[in-house]
């Protein structure tokens, strides 16, 4: 055989295979951040879903509008702004105005609609700036307007129409779900 030269034969000797103790830290320290990484997430993950959970009930109870009307007077000037939500099954009526009835006075909501007999959805009891009033979305079918007249105290019996002219009036629109 012949011989080799010696830096030719130490690149032929097996080479020290050892891992330097800074690439293991650093491989150790990566699998950690890694894991950590993973696992916030995965926290994450199940917080975000049980707060859209929260926030899908809590949006269930809010107030759901589904008609408007604002009612306004012959300037035309708002005078009432009328929100039904039918979850509560109740008008939200808000005075826009300062207009208010007498002490021998009471104010009436009418629904009109195409047959143009007048129905009395209801009385005005408060005079404060907002109230509530029951009624029902089935009463609305076929109503196209809102009004409200100035009454004797108490109202007009049902089945009878306003005895004065209307003092405010408006469409009432459904509001696309």
């Amino acid at each position: 055989m012949t011989d080799l030269p010696s830096t030719t034969a130490q690149a032929l000797t097996p080479v020290d295979r050892k891992v330097s103790p800074w690439w293991r830290a650093g491989a150790i320290s990566l699998a950690i951040l890694l894991s950590i990484g993973v696992t916030v997430t995965l926290s994450m993950y199940e917080v975000f879903k049980v707060q859209i959970t929260h926030l899908q009930g809590k949006l269930q109870t809010l107030p759901q509008i589904q008609y408007v009307a604002v009612l306004s007077d012959d300037q035309p000037a708002p005078a009432m702004l009328i929100t039904l939500d039918p979850q509560e099954k109740a008008f939200q009526i808000q005075r826009l105005n300062a207009v208010t009835e007498g002490r021998e006075d009471t104010m009436q909501l009418w629904a009109l609609g195409a047959s143009g007999k007048p129905e009395s959805l209801g009385v005005l009891e408060s005079k404060g700036k907002t109230l509530r009033l029951p009624t029902s979305v089935k009463l609305l079918q076929g109503v196209t307007q809102l009004a409200i007249s100035v009454e004797d105290k108490g109202g007009v019996p049902n089945g009878k129409g306003p005895r004065l002219p209307y003092l405010f009036k408006g469409p009432l629109v459904q509001k696309a779900l």
